[in-house]
């Protein structure tokens, strides 16, 4: 098999790989803006917040030590334990739901049928609002999230598919990262388990009828808050996942946050009320920005995996703005 042809495979299964993770953290827009309608702009801070407090819980941290240490002259920092990884996790998604239920209770409860633009301004101020409180709370030091989920390069896989080479002594077989191959199994089991919860059961078709119209749902006796707090609970599990993926694979500091950006392109082009579609455009972004940066990247300068998926994002909003997986919205004027 020609070298250009085994490396050029090799990049489509890493960005595939890729993709998946841009598609854990476009999920949790996608289930958000099918219940209320909201484009949750804090998405990707509450993956940081997510990362953060798990991070915090597994190494004993005291929440807000360096509030108290400047309050009261202590030298406080840990409880002197340490939690296991699933315990914390547990945990992590307690402190999660409770996120959840404040942001329904505080916020948006108060903002039942206001302008889309206006809930939108409000995610924006909740996450920089969640920012600063992951800040206060944990510190802004970079911090090492380590769950137990192997890291580097397969081995057996680099071993199973060296013959591919045909006797090419500078082909090693296939690097595949085991961190990405893991959230590709986690990422596939979450949009099955998502995609029957909104299909087939009482919650997820309630789910469907709140984001089609907030009055007509409460006059059939649908509790928006129940609803609201069970769909940003549900996206904070999301966030959760994806800032454990990405927080193991990079480390847990503030840019985490910056996912989120990347999540936009993939939402575009896969739809913003699909499940299946994030996926698919997560994969799209993924194998077409590493295959761009490793056809043509050389010859314009390199990285241009900035800003491929934006351009091809703006692609399909003129030509397609509703994505591969959206639904088109027709009004009569």
């Amino acid at each position: 098999m020609p070298e250009s042809l085994l490396y050029g495979t090799e990049v489509v299964l890493n960005g595939l790989m890729a993709g998946v993770l841009y598609a854990l953290v476009a999920l949790g827009f996608v289930l958000i803006y099918k219940a209320s309608g909201i484009f949750n702009y804090a998405q990707g801070v509450m993956a940081l917040f997510a990362a953060l407090t798990l991070v915090g819980i597994m190494e004993g941290q005291i929440p807000f030590a360096h509030l108290i240490n400047a309050m009261f002259g202590t030298e406080l920092h840990h409880f002197g334990w340490h939690v296991p990884a699933f315990l914390a996790i547990l945990l992590t998604m307690v402190v999660m739901v409770f996120l959840a239920w404040a942001v329904q209770k505080f916020v948006f409860r108060h903002l039942v049928n206001q302008e889309p633009i206006i809930l939108f301004m409000a995610t924006i101020g909740l996450a920089y609002f969640l920012e600063g409180f992951g800040d206060l709370m944990w510190g802004s030091d970079i911090k090492t999230l380590n769950v137990g989920l192997p890291q580097g390069g397969s081995f057996w896989i680099e071993e199973n598919t060296q013959w591919l080479g045909f006797g090419n002594e500078n082909f090693y077989g296939f690097f595949l990262d085991r961190l990405d191959i893991i959230a590709t199994f986690i990422a596939a089991i979450l949009v099955v388990v998502l995609v029957l919860f909104s299909q087939y059961t009482k919650q997820g078709r309630a789910m469907r009828a709140v984001a089609d119209d907030h009055q007509a749902a409460l006059s059939v006796g649908i509790s928006l808050n129940f609803i609201w707090v069970m769909v940003w609970s549900v996206a904070g599990f999301v966030a959760l996942v994806a800032g454990i993926m990405w927080g193991a694979k990079s480390g847990v500091q503030f840019s985490l946050s910056l996912i989120a950006l990347k999540a936009l392109p993939v939402l575009m082009l896969g739809g913003f009320t699909s499940i299946p579609g994030a996926i698919v455009g997560g994969l799209i972004i993924g194998v077409g920005e590493k295959l761009f940066e490793f056809s043509v990247g050389p010859y314009i300068g390199g990285a241009t995996e900035n800003w491929f998926a934006y351009v091809l994002a703006l692609i399909f909003l003129v030509f397609r703005p509703q994505g591969l997986f959206g639904e088109k919205i027709i009004e009569r004027v």
